[in-house]
């Protein structure tokens, strides 16, 4: 122990291998100050806003300076939450409200609406994506709407129609059957639909159709292929005529 008055550390302390004992106060009351430092930011960082602003009083100028830095970084936080929260599901809007939600809708908010006929398997399957997506990105607004409120004789082959805006104008547009992959859609590829005209932020690596459209491309190679091989046999098994 270098604290215990002993022959052995008064020797150790001639010859500076050990503190003297107002060198081994001032290093312990210092490292006691660090401590209670370490443990009053941890303090701030426990704390929510009003919390902080009933405590800053138990501390110091320099404290508090701390604190009001943290405080602004805990306010820019929560703000930034708030606005991530603002939506979160999928809404459904009438053709009267289509210019206020979508339209007019806050210059820093992508909309996605859709346009559907409940009567239409594939329109409440892109529904169903669209409500499990609207959890996933709280920050964008996802918006749906029976066309006929919306848009007057508007054909049910253009059915599903999704509509991607940004500060009031349309920036990816998604039409029908073909463009939305039939009743097989899966929330993933309309996800990296979605993604890649800039509206949501996926963490999917790579696009989910890659795959089928390696095996499709790989089937019409085979097909030609095969066809090539045909004909080759079938010039083979011609008549030569002389």
């Amino acid at each position: 122990d270098p604290n215990e008055d002993t022959e052995w550390n008064d020797t150790l302390r001639d010859f500076r291998i050990l503190p003297s004992k107002e060198e081994l106060k001032d290093e312990i009351e210092e490292m006691v100050l660090r401590l209670q430092k370490e443990a009053e930011v941890k303090l701030y960082e426990s704390m929510n806003l009003e919390e902080l602003k009933e405590a800053e009083n138990d501390f110091d100028e320099a404290d508090r300076k701390v604190i009001e830095i943290y405080r602004q970084q805990r306010l820019q936080e929560w703000k930034c939450l708030q606005r991530r929260q603002k939506y979160g599901e999928l809404r459904e809007i009438c053709g009267e409200q289509y210019i206020k939600e979508v339209t007019n809708a806050p210059e820093d908010v992508w909309v996605i609406i859709h346009l559907y006929q409940a009567s239409i398997p594939l329109c409440l399957l892109v529904n169903d994506h669209l409500s499990l997506l609207a959890r996933k990105f709280p920050e964008v607004k996802f918006l749906k709407a029976v066309v006929n409120s919306s848009i007057q004789s508007y054909h049910d082959r253009y059915l599903p129609t999704i509509l991607v805006y940004k500060t009031g104008k349309i920036k990816g547009r998604f039409i029908g059957v073909a463009e939305c992959r039939g009743i097989y859609l899966k929330v993933e590829e309309l996800e990296w639909k979605l993604a890649e005209v800039g509206a949501i932020e996926t963490d999917l690596e790579e696009n989910p159709q890659k795959d089928i459209m390696n095996m499709m491309t790989l089937s019409a190679q085979n097909i030609s292929a095969h066809e090539d091989t045909n004909t080759k046999n079938s010039d083979v098994m011609k008549p030569r005529i002389t």
